[in-house]
């Protein structure tokens, strides 16, 4: 069946955000691949998060007043009716239970969440992707209410797509290695992190450093990266992170969506916990073997780290294990299997 139009109510900030619009870009691409057409709703965003928006491509409208307010309620609820939207999508922190049920009852609903802190949920679908999902946390939700829970329902873009089959091949020593926070960095780890990881005495060790588009921190990380011409390449708000993670034989990362990217093409990762929401995925990864936990950001010690680091580049054993565990997680297919069940909803409402 040809879609009509998907509504996106996210925002990204210098200091948030960015892992939300994208996983539902993710979404979006599926849609549009459907046949249908996407419309963001957007009261904060960044110079970077609206460049890709536009290539993708899809609409964005501008919300005006605080996100999550009774204003934006408003204005959200007259963008689906004056769009004639098929489907509304939800993801943010800033959306209380109040939100979710008066959208509700204008269009059909999707809530992404990640921690299950509403007091209810009224949504007709409710999605969250993380391996911590559990039903318990979503108890007071309406009866009509279908949950969606763990990574089999990872929203990953298209540049994921092609990597679904493709067997890794792990060298006996590593020297690769991808180190990016995120969207923003608002903890400003990534300058840190490379001063330490570029001293490893590792004669071939490569490095390369993926700096978030809304990142405020660009010019730091260049600065620590001149001195290390020969080992250090700096990219900023890539198209490419899939090719760039495949490259990779260690990842060392925040530990927030880009994690089921990771985990999508095995890559063996240092996860860092930037922001408090990423400590739940950063424990569990660690736990099943499939990511090291290196803890809250404003906490680590850098050389420590980059010795960690380098133990495992060295251990082909120790990574083989964490990318077999990562790829059981994950299998690409998570915006099929949620469009899948948006459909069958419509189906049965038909």
């Amino acid at each position: 069946m040809k879609r009509g139009i998907l509504l996106v109510r996210a925002d990204a900030a210098v200091t948030s955000g960015t892992g939300h619009v994208m996983r539902c870009l993710a979404l979006a691409q599926t849609w549009q691949h459907a046949g249908g057409d996407v419309i963001f709703a957007m009261a904060q965003s960044t110079a970077a998060i609206q460049e890709r928006l536009r290539s993708e491509p899809v609409k964005v409208v501008a919300i005006q007043g605080v996100p999550g307010s009774a204003e934006d309620m408003r204005q959200t609820i007259d963008a689906a009716l004056f769009h004639k939207a098929e489907w509304l999508v939800v993801d943010g922190y800033h959306f209380d239970a109040h939100y979710l049920l008066e959208l509700q009852n204008v269009r059909p609903l999707l809530a992404i969440d990640d921690n299950g802190e509403l007091e209810s949920y009224s949504s007709d679908l409710v999605l969250n992707q993380n391996a911590h999902a559990r039903a318990e946390m979503y108890a007071k939700r309406a009866p009509r209410t279908r949950l969606l829970l763990g990574p089999r329902y990872a929203l990953l873009r298209n540049e994921f797509t092609v990597y679904r089959d493709r067997a890794r091949k792990l060298p006996e020593r590593g020297t690769r290695v991808l180190l990016t926070m995120g969207g923003s960095d608002p903890k400003d780890v990534t300058p840190r992190l490379l001063s330490a990881l570029a001293d490893l005495p590792i004669d071939d060790l490569q490095i390369r450093v993926v700096v978030g588009g809304s990142a405020e921190n660009r010019s730091g990380v260049a600065e620590k990266a001149q001195k290390f011409p020969y080992r250090v390449r700096v990219m900023s708000n890539v198209a490419n992170m899939a090719e760039l993670m495949a490259w990779a034989d260690l990842a060392i990362a925040g530990a927030g969506t880009t994690c089921w990217e990771m985990c999508l093409l095995g890559v063996p990762a240092i996860l860092v916990v930037a922001a408090e929401n990423q400590r739940f995925i950063a424990g569990h990864l660690a736990r099943i073997g499939a990511a090291v936990n290196a803890g809250q950001a404003e906490l680590i010690d850098c050389p420590s780290l980059a010795q960690i680091a380098a133990e495992l580049l060295d251990d082909r054993d120790r990574r083989l294990k964490m990318s077999q565990s990562a790829r059981q997680l994950v299998d690409g297919k998570g915006s099929e299997r949620v469009l899948e069940t948006m459909q069958t909803r419509d189906a049965s409402c038909a």
